[in-house]
């Protein structure tokens, strides 16, 4: 049995059906003799760049094992489900205890209303700043 990493990324307008897609992946896997041994829901992030006119992606990352000969019929599986718009697998040498760093930034991250009011405040300021520049010369 040889041990994987999957990052799978999801259409984000189905971010309200993950679970059903987890139930339906859990299935698959099982059906083609591979275990989760971890799985890590990331949540909507923004994407690099845009994949299939979406600029956001709900991540979600699995810890596995299982037969490399079945890995081929998954991934043809996978290419054909509409919700997931990118996938990758990678072979790993030994799954990691610990929390993946896009987890544990995702668990840390401030709430989204609290950044967009200091961006507020901070512009609100510069053009008070530069009126009295102005107003100095």
């Amino acid at each position: 049995m040889n041990k994987y990493e999957a990052v799978i990324i999801l259409n984000p307008n189905l971010s309200t059906k993950v679970d059903d897609f987890l139930k339906d992946f859990d299935k698959l896997l099982k059906d083609n003799s591979f275990s989760i041994v971890k799985t890590e829901d990331i949540g909507r992030r923004q994407l690099a760049y845009s994949i299939n006119n979406h600029n956001k992606g709900h991540y979600i990352i699995f810890n596995l094992e299982g037969d490399p000969s079945k890995l081929l019929e998954i991934e043809t599986k996978i290419k054909y489900n509409e919700s997931i718009i990118r996938h990758l697998f990678l072979v790993v040498k030994e799954h990691s205890s610990e929390d993946s760093s896009l987890f544990t930034e995702s668990k840390n991250k401030k709430p989204e209303s609290i950044n967009e009011d200091v961006k507020v405040e901070s512009k609100e300021t510069k053009a008070d700043d530069s009126a009295n520049t102005k107003g100095e010369v």
